[in-house]
C-alpha cells in the first residue's frame, strides 16, 4: 500500500502528511495520496477536461490533445521522474492529474478573457480556480464541499498565486497552502517536479499537434537546436524514416523527451547533493531544486519561445481564439445580467450572493467549469449566433 521504504528523506511521506481540512478515517487499503488521486480521477471536473482545449479546439480534430490527455501525459512523465529521485509517485500523480482542473473552456484564450471580465473583482487565474474546484466546487460528499484533499496535494495544485490572493487565502487558512508565497518558501519536491513535467509535456506534444494541424512544418522545426539534433539522430539510426515523416516526427519527439527527462533527473540529483536537504521542511527553505542543467534550460526556453511565436500566435490559432473570447465575454455579460440563465444551483448561489463581487465569482465559477462545446451551445442558445460549425 505504501511506498515509504523507497522514499528519500526529502520526499513527502503520507504517514507524515499535514492532513485534510476535514479529518477523515484512514482508508484500509490506500494511503492518503493514493486516495487523493482516486478522488481526482472520479471528480466531475476531471471528466470535463476531455472536452477542454489544449491548443486546438475540440471540434477541430479528434486526435488533438485535450486538457485530459495532457494531464495524463504530465502524470506519466512525473511518475517516471519521481521514482529514480526517490520522490512520492502517488503524490506526484495526484498533483499532475489535478493541475488543470480549474482551466476554462478554450484554453488560455478563455482564461485571458475571463480574467479581463473579472478584473474589477480580483481577476481570474486557473491555478487558483483549480484549488477552488477541489476545495469548494465539487459536490460529491455528504459532510463537506470539495474533495477534501491532503495539504500536500493542494499545495502542489496552487502553482502560482499573487500576493493579494495569497493574503486572502491565508486569512481563511492560516499557515495553509498560500503561506509559502508570503514567506518566500518553496513547495515540496513533488510539487516542483509537476511544474517541470507540465512544461516538458506541453512543449513536446504541442510540436506534434502543431505539425498534425499543418501550422508547423519540419522545415520550421529545423530552427530548433533541441529538436533538430534528435531528428538527425533518428535519421542516422533509422534511415528508412526519411520516407515516413510521421514516424520520424514521433521518434525525434521521443528522443527529445527522453533527453529532457534524463537531464532533469541528473541536474536535480546534483542540486540535491549540494543542498543536502534532510526533510521536506528543509526543502521548503532551499531554493528550487528540481531543475534542468543550464544548457537544457536554455534549449527548453528556446523551444517555448518558438512555440509562442510560430504556433500559439499563428493567425489561424489567433482567429479561433478571438471567437472563443467572444463566447466567454458574451456569456459573462449575459449571466451577470440574467443569472437565472445559469444552471439552477449556480443561479441560486448568484441570487444568495452577499455582494456584487460574490455574484461575479459565481458567474466565473460557472463559465470556468464549462467544456468547449457546452460553452458554444450556451452561446448559441442565448445569442442566436453560431461562431463555428
Amino acid at each position: 500500500m505504501t511506498q515509504s521504504s523507497s522514499l528519500a528523506c526529502y520526499a513527502c511521506d503520507p504517514a507524515l502528511s499535514r492532513g485534510r481540512r476535514y479529518p477523515e478515517p484512514a482508508a484500509p487499503t490506500r494511503n492518503d495520496y493514493q486516495r487523493d488521486r482516486d478522488r481526482i480521477v472520479h471528480s466531475s471536473a476531471f471528466r470535463r477536461l476531455v472536452y477542454k482545449t489544449q491548443v486546438f479546439l475540440n471540434h477541430e480534430g479528434d486526435l488533438f490533445r485535450t486538457r485530459l490527455t495532457h494531464s495524463l501525459e504530465v502524470a506519466q512523465l512525473g511518475r517516471s521522474i519521481a521514482r529514480p529521485l526517490g520522490l512520492n509517485e502517488d503524490l506526484v500523480e495526484a498533483i499532475c492529474l489535478a493541475h488543470d482542473l480549474g482551466h476554462t473552456p478554450f484554453g488560455h484564450a478563455g482564461q485571458d478573457m475571463l480574467n479581463a471580465c473579472m478584473r474589477p473583482w480580483g481577476g481570474f487565474e486557473h491555478n487558483l480556480q483549480s484549488l477552488r474546484v477541489v476545495d469548494q466546487l465539487e459536490e460529491r460528499y455528504p459532510d463537506f464541499d470539495g474533495l477534501n484533499l491532503t495539504f500536500e496535494t493542494r499545495e502542489g495544485i496552487l502553482k502560482h498565486c499573487s500576493r493579494r490572493n495569497a493574503e486572502q487565502l491565508e486569512q481563511g487558512e492560516p499557515g495553509g497552502v498560500a503561506a509559502r508565497f508570503l514567506l518566500g518558501q518553496q513547495p515540496s519536491l513533488e510539487a516542483q517536479l509537476c511544474n517541470v513535467a507540465d512544461a516538458i509535456a506541453y512543449n513536446a506534444h504541442d510540436i506534434d499537434d502543431g505539425v498534425r494541424s499543418g501550422l508547423l512544418s519540419m522545415q520550421q522545426l529545423a530552427e530548433l537546436e533541441l529538436f533538430e539534433g534528435y531528428r538527425r539522430q533518428a535519421l542516422a539510426e533509422h534511415p528508412h524514416l526519411a520516407a515516413q515523416p510521421r514516424r520520424l516526427l514521433y521518434e525525434a519527439i521521443r528522443l527529445m523527451l527522453s533527453a529532457q527527462v534524463y537531464d532533469l533527473i541528473d541536474a536535480t540529483r546534483q542540486a540535491l547533493a549540494q543542498a543536502q536537504p534532510r526533510s521536506v521542511d528543509e526543502v521548503r527553505q532551499a531554493p528550487p531544486l528540481v531543475r534542468f542543467s543550464a544548457p537544457m534550460h536554455a534549449q527548453s526556453q528556446a523551444l517555448k519561445s518558438f512555440l509562442l511565436h510560430k504556433l500559439y500566435r499563428h493567425p489561424q490559432v489567433l482567429h479561433t481564439s478571438q471567437r472563443a473570447q467572444q463566447v466567454v465575454r458574451s456569456l459573462f455579460g449575459i449571466y451577470r445580467a440574467q443569472p437565472h440563465e445559469m444552471k439552477p444551483q449556480f443561479a441560486a448561489r448568484a441570487q444568495a450572493a452577499a455582494s456584487d463581487a460574490a455574484q461575479a465569482r459565481v458567474v466565473a465559477d460557472f463559465i470556468a467549469g464549462m467544456t468547449d462545446r457546452y460553452a458554444s451551445r450556451e452561446h448559441a442558445r442565448l445569442t442566436g449566433e453560431r461562431l463555428w460549425d
